[in-house]
């Protein structure tokens, strides 16, 4: 191994991701995927790589971090960018479905000079041979990479082995060497996420129209429960590891977002945030206690956790939304993918947040075993009697590392490995039990259409004025004009045949979003 005879630079980077002149997102995104044009401007904030960045400045290590999705940076424009900064390793997350484009934009990055780590929830990057078949690749951190990171660029500045590193898959004499995992680390050592230096009025995840600037943040790690399908806690936790900060903390950045940096709500992209009755109760206390209840904030749960007391607390702490995993209403469907949901509580939490007036967002997935067109419509009727103020409908993807993809694979029902394919939007990469791959998109974006001719006819005329002046307050004359004449494109022309037409193909629903 070289020895370092400067002090080495590192870039943190969310590399760009284009395709077809879409933007995806990666870094931070639970669901790796090309967004649609339906999003929005939604785009997560990579918590991962803002914490690693956080920790090296800390340790006094030279680290920049640089987030080419948030900056929309062209590929060819951030290469030049980064080949001028003179760094020693460039850090970077890859995703399933951003896998191939990653791995050809950090070929040409290699032959600059720079020295590449690679890192993220993919576990196929977690496999030696990966590193043997990939030798521009000359360093992979699997799991939680923050502190393997930071002793890993210890180690190579004082140009020490690399054996005790835990977490890391490198080289030793021509052999690749895969460490053993690292343990699940206290979170309170982490330091604040770096922000600084970021475009952090670009980042968005505001459910129910929370004021903007909105700000992300984390008030635990992990998850206790075990969804076969949930890639977080079975890839980069590498295990059900449950972890939170303490509350005191937690207020201490809410307070410093706020009244700091002028952030106007908070939204916290826990796993599972309301874990622990006590400490809920505990953090609203908190929040009031500093004056901070005026602060909107929203949080994603599990419905079934809550109960008056929390929910309550909450709203008198100025909760403005919550979302909730349904999944299906099926609960054979349920128990089978070991989500472990008391469904009749959760309709009884779910129709209590809105008694008291908190938004909801409700997620349904499509194509859990046993999935059958009657049980997708169930779902779907069961959504509109609860009358969210928004949904998310994805298609079922058993990603690599996964319970699910290795039950799938071993009954050998999954039917591709292009990567790019793992979008859970207009693919579905695996056999279900009762319908062909493609009626099981089909349905989804069927569910989209169903749910979105009930919200029209739920706002009306004023409602839709309501939503003129919200999109010209937020994205601005010409995208609210977009928005207007899209729409009526569609009620005029498309709608009727939309509503009772079978199926629609991938490409007309990629053209009317």
């Amino acid at each position: 191994m070289e020895n370092s005879k400067y002090k080495l630079k590192v870039l943190l980077a969310n590399l760009p991701w284009q395709r077809n002149g879409r933007w995806g997102v990666r870094a931070g995104s639970r669901w790796p995927h090309i967004l649609d044009r339906s999003e929005g401007e939604y785009l997560s904030f990579p918590f991962f790589l803002a914490y690693a960045t956080s920790l090296l400045l800390k340790n006094n290590i030279d680290a920049v971090m640089v987030d080419a999705i948030a900056e929309q940076i062209p590929e060819d424009q951030f290469i030049e960018r980064i080949l001028s900064m003179n760094v020693d390793y460039l850090v970077t997350e890859t995703s399933v479905p951003s896998f191939g484009d990653d791995l050809k934009m950090l070929e040409k990055i290699s032959k600059a000079g720079i020295r590449i780590i690679l890192c993220g929830p993919n576990s196929e990057i977690y496999k030696p041979e990966f590193l043997e078949a990939n030798q521009y690749i000359d360093l992979v951190i699997f799991g939680e990479y923050e502190f393997t990171l930071l002793e890993l660029i210890q180690c190579l500045q004082k140009g020490q082995a690399l054996n005790e590193v835990k977490g890391l898959i490198h080289r030793d004499d021509g052999k690749i060497i895969k460490n053993p995992a690292r343990e699940p680390f206290d979170i309170n050592f982490l330091p604040w996420p770096y922000r600084d230096g970021l475009p952090m009025n670009k980042y968005l995840d505001a459910p129910g129209n929370m004021p903007l600037p909105c700000v992300q943040m984390a008030a635990s790690r992990g998850c206790p429960f075990r969804c076969s399908f949930c890639l977080w806690p079975q890839v980069i936790y590498q295990g059900h590891h449950y972890r939170v900060r303490e509350v005191i903390d937690v207020v201490n950045e809410m307070e410093y977002l706020v009244r700091e940096k002028g952030f106007k709500s908070i939204y916290f992209d826990d796993d599972t945030f309301n874990i622990g009755k006590e400490r809920m109760l505990q953090f609203c206390n908190e929040v009031i206690k500093r004056g901070l209840q005026g602060v909107p904030w929203a949080i994603m749960a599990r419905a079934d956790l809550m109960d008056n007391e929390i929910l309550s607390a909450m709203k008198t702490a100025g909760i403005w939304a919550v979302k909730y995993g349904v999944e299906s209403v099926d609960e054979l469907m349920i128990e089978d993918c070991r989500k472990a949901l008391n469904l009749e509580k959760n309709t009884r939490m779910i129709k209590l947040t809105k008694a008291l007036g908190i938004r909801v967002h409700l997620t349904f997935t499509f194509g859990l075993t046993g999935e059958t067109k009657e049980s997708i419509r169930d779902t779907v009727g069961y959504a509109l009697r609860l009358d969210p103020d928004s949904v998310q409908f994805s298609v079922l993807t058993p990603f690599p590392g996964t319970e699910l993809f290795e039950e799938l694979e071993k009954e050998n029902r999954i039917i591709t490995k292009d990567w790019s394919k793992y979008d859970g939007h207009y693919y579905c990469v695996f056999k279900p039990e009762n319908l062909a791959p493609q009626e099981l998109v089909e349905e989804k974006f069927k569910a989209y259409r169903i749910w979105g001719e009930y919200q029209r006819n739920k706002r009306g005329f004023r409602g839709d004025l309501d939503r003129f002046r919200r999109y010209l307050d937020r994205n601005g004359i010409k995208f609210a004009i977009n928005k207007t004449i899209n729409y009526f494109k569609y009620v005029w022309f498309k709608k009727e045949r939309y509503l009772k037409s079978k199926t629609l193909t991938s490409n007309e629903e990629r053209n009317n979003h």
